[in-house]
């Protein structure tokens, strides 16, 4: 894979994610972990002294064409279709619109501008593609979810990702010069599944935020409660993210149900708690009230209970309230929500796929998606207090290896890199 070291300085940069607003809290529609990976790189580039302009589609005319996210991030909203009703997949027919946009934007702008493109899932690197071409820049790619690994994966009765996809993505892992995969196991799919060139591929895990998403103390799960209105008596499971099948909610619903079943009467299924933060998104909308039906149906609605999305500050207080984090995704690059769970101090209990074993260091694993074996790992930390408090501790120390200053000298040395030898090509070419 892509050797890591810096060869050349970035003074100005176009970061580009057109399906999503980096302004969007992530939980609903589209907003997930690459909103999140969007903010607190730029935050840290702006930090070190690179300029960073984020180009997004515009969906609301209540929004100004520029908005600053913090001192050096810039973040442009750019007109491409109407505001409301086009949905992620829709969005293809849009990307002439957006590209014509973005060099609207920036035509006025001197020869050299930018140094690169970084572009964010495959729409963007659909645009990214033409835009580093015209300003003869680098690009720069993160897929962040890939078609072809979520198809090989589906949930029972989720639809697969479109062909069109499947093409775009092959499209812009050929025209990247830079490929960022989240770890080694989104690396070698990129090279098997995409036939990426391994020399364009970096290996670069994502960072939490270990200064908002900290443990709060001995008292702290019981001062979280009391502020978000949890019984203290609960054992809460927590799930964040969105609605939807791909992310697997509605087996947290299931196994909170087989635990009840296994033993009413026991101290266990009484305390049991299931807390879903979040909001319908993808095919979840197909049916947006899907999960609430299937706890009703299951007889459990009276332990679920449903939040929507939080902001970042308060969603450390609903990690800390928890006892076990659960996320039982059937497709994750990587999982930022186990990230931020442990770095509060909660034990997370996840899926064995993607970029989960790099995440959860402090939590177990689930080799399957059956709901038994769900019901038994969760059984296993939420009944036994002394092994969630060592999780809790392996929690903390495993997080602590993920700060977004790490991140960011890792993707200042490939941007470098990107940069030094796009140079090289050029001056060899003339």
């Amino acid at each position: 894979m892509a050797h890591l070291r810096s060869l050349e300085s970035i003074e100005r940069m176009a970061m580009l994610t057109v399906h999503t607003s980096p302004l969007d809290p992530p939980g609903s529609g589209d907003a997930g972990g690459l909103n999140v990976y969007v903010v607190e790189v730029a935050r840290r580039l702006a930090e070190r002294g690179v300029e960073v302009e984020i180009f997004t589609r515009a969906t609301t005319a209540s929004l100004p064409e520029t908005v600053e996210l913090a001192p050096g991030i810039l973040v442009r909203h750019v007109v491409a279709g109407p505001y409301e009703g086009l949905g992620k997949n829709d969005l293809p027919s849009q990307l002439c619109a957006f590209t014509a946009g973005v060099m609207r934007a920036v035509a006025a702008r001197p020869e050299g501008h930018y140094d690169l493109v970084h572009s964010h899932y495959w729409l963007s690197g659909q645009v990214g593609w033409l835009a580093a071409d015209r300003w003869q820049v680098p690009l720069v790619h993160t897929m962040h979810t890939m078609a072809r690994v979520q198809n090989l994966s589906l949930a029972a009765g989720d639809r697969p990702e479109p062909a069109l996809r499947e093409i775009g993505e092959a499209q812009v892992v050929a025209a990247a010069d830079r490929l960022i995969a989240n770890t080694d196991v989104e690396a070698r799919e990129l090279v098997e599944l995409y036939d990426a060139d391994p020399s364009r591929v970096a290996v670069v895990p994502p960072g939490v935020d270990l200064d908002r998403f900290t443990p709060d103390g001995p008292d702290g799960r019981a001062r979280a409660r009391a502020h978000l209105g949890l019984d203290p008596d609960e054992l809460v499971v927590l799930f964040v993210g969105r609605i939807q099948p791909l992310k697997a909610p509605d087996l947290l619903v299931k196994a909170l149900t087989r635990l009840s079943e296994r033993d009413p009467g026991s101290e266990l299924a009484r305390r049991l708690r299931l807390v879903v933060l979040g909001g319908p998104s993808g095919s979840g909308l197909d049916h947006p009230t899907g999960l609430a039906d299937l706890a009703r149906d299951l007889g459990v609605a009276d332990r679920v209970r449903f939040e929507k999305p939080k902001p970042r500050d308060e969603l450390a207080a609903w990690y800390r309230a928890a006892d076990v984090v659960g996320v039982p995704s059937h497709s994750e690059s990587f999982g930022l929500v186990a990230l931020e769970a442990q770095a509060c101090g909660t034990p997370v209990v996840a899926a064995d796929v993607g970029g989960l074993p790099m995440a959860v260091g402090g939590g177990v694993l689930v080799p399957d998606h059956e709901v038994d074996s769900w019901a038994d790992a969760l059984a296993g930390v939420l009944a036994d207090p002394a092994r969630r408090a060592a999780l809790s501790r392996r929690a903390v120390a495993h997080a602590a290896r993920f700060g977004w200053p790490a991140t960011t000298d890792r993707l200042l040395a490939v941007y470098g890199e990107a940069v030094a030898h796009r140079r090289a090509a050029y001056r060899t070419a003339g």
